[in-house]
């Protein structure tokens, strides 16, 4: 009976030695964070590629968006749809809170307006993070300013991102 005790006691000791230990030691750790970081070195910049991929939608959007109005300004004036102030000969807005303040409207006596834009969108690419209109973050181009050299004047031609950064597809967000 006494070598059954001390079989199961050397069957015991050998069964816990033969264990593998339980959890991560040091060096397995250190690779592992290792590897996390190299992956997150990676992914950082693809991140940064993709917010300012994204900037450069909404910065497209809103061009559009201004410009249609603009033409549709434009067009209403030409067809005296809309009461335009008569010393701007352009045909054009004199700013671009017209366009979402709107203006009288010619064919309509009881003081009905007519809106170009719900609200002006903001540029995306604006330096200055503080509280501004909307409509202070552009630059204004008149009828009369020649594309190479945008200026304002008595009236919004066109609107451009102040900015001399390149976008992503080589052409400066100045020029879009």
């Amino acid at each position: 009976m006494a070598d059954i005790g001390w079989a199961m006691n050397k069957r015991h000791f050998i069964a816990n030695r033969c264990r593998a230990p339980r959890g991560f030691t040091f060096v397995e750790l250190v690779i592992s964070m290792a590897i996390i970081a190299l992956i997150a070195g990676m992914a950082f910049p693809l991140n940064e590629l993709i917010a300012k991929r994204q900037k450069e939608k909404q910065l497209r959007i809103a061009q559009e968006r201004i410009r249609n109005a603009l033409d549709a300004y434009h067009t209403a004036a030409l067809n005296n749809d809309i009461v335009h102030p008569s010393a701007n000969l352009s045909f054009y807005p004199p700013d671009l809170k017209t366009l979402a303040n709107g203006v009288d409207d010619a064919r309509n006596l009881n003081g009905r307006k007519v809106y170009f834009l719900r609200r002006i969108p903001r540029n995306p690419f604006y330096k200055d993070r503080a509280v501004i209109d909307n409509a202070d973050t552009w630059g204004l181009r008149s009828y009369e300013s020649p594309p190479n050299n945008p200026q304002a004047g008595d009236d919004v031609y066109d609107v451009y991102v102040d900015s001399d950064v390149i976008g992503l597809n080589g052409v400066p967000y100045r020029e879009w």
